[in-house]
């Protein structure tokens, strides 16, 4: 197997913009409204994560989840939030806790979300909640940090995937702690035994994938904000979020 045969870079990867979202504040753009759709998917669990570190139980907090989905999804949240819609991230928050907020108000008896279900939660939510430390974070900053620890999560899926189109995943499980440091449970020269190239084969191959990483990781982030202006301070703000 030699160097050529490494990880191909893909022409293209998909991309769900929050600038579509926010061009079509009324979100009657059927892309639009996909796009927001998509970011909820990818994002739903830092809101959940929110919820239950006020002190929700898992029940109820599952309901308010997907209650404010339905709420954001059907009705024009977006329009109403104009000085939040820069950054994706801030604008969920801020709508999240405006959402909590008429919720206590109004009491509702029925059903929160009317019976949707915009993300799938039951298990998983609280599955990966029972795994969160049990430390001092506030809502906000476990919301703050569960976002960048998503983000991160679907870059790496995203890579993942372009491995698994070329029928490389073994070869992607074997490189990606190289994106991380220097450690891993084979060295280079090892891995190029393994697969029959040559170490500095399996060197251009790490620098290949770290650079894919690093494209990836810009371009979600510009997914989440709506002038690419503001990627470079988004980057800033996840990577003090999660040394922090």
């Amino acid at each position: 197997m030699s160097d050529e045969h490494a990880i191909k870079r893909a022409p293209i990867f998909t991309s769900t913009h929050w600038s579509q979202v926010v061009t079509a504040a009324d979100v009657t753009s059927p892309q639009a409204a996909a796009a927001l759709a998509q970011l909820c998917r990818t994002y739903w669990y830092p809101l959940y994560a929110f919820i239950r570190r006020q002190g929700v139980e898992a029940d109820e907090a599952r309901d308010l989840t997907q209650g404010f989905f339905a709420r954001l999804l059907e009705q024009n949240f977006i329009a109403s939030a104009s000085e939040e819609k820069g950054r994706f991230r801030s604008f969920l928050l801020v709508a999240l806790k405006r959402f909590l907020i008429n919720e206590r108000e109004r009491s509702q008896a029925q059903k929160r979300g009317g019976g949707q279900e915009i993300v799938s939660l039951d298990e998983e939510a609280e599955g990966r909640y029972r795994l969160e430390p049990a430390d001092g974070l506030t809502a906000d900053r476990i919301y703050e940090r569960r976002w960048a620890v998503a983000l991160l999560d679907e870059v790496m899926q995203g890579l993942r995937r372009e491995y698994a189109v070329e029928e490389k995943e073994e070869w992607f499980k074997v490189l990606k702690p190289f994106l991380y440091d220097e450690r891993s449970a084979m060295s280079q020269a090892e891995i190029g035994q393994r697969f029959g190239v040559s170490e500095s084969a399996v060197k251009s191959a790490v620098h290949r994938l770290r650079g894919r990483y690093r494209e990836r990781l810009r371009q979600e982030v510009a997914n989440t904000v709506a002038n690419p202006s503001e990627i470079d301070d988004e980057l800033r703000h996840l990577l003090t979020v999660l040394s922090g």
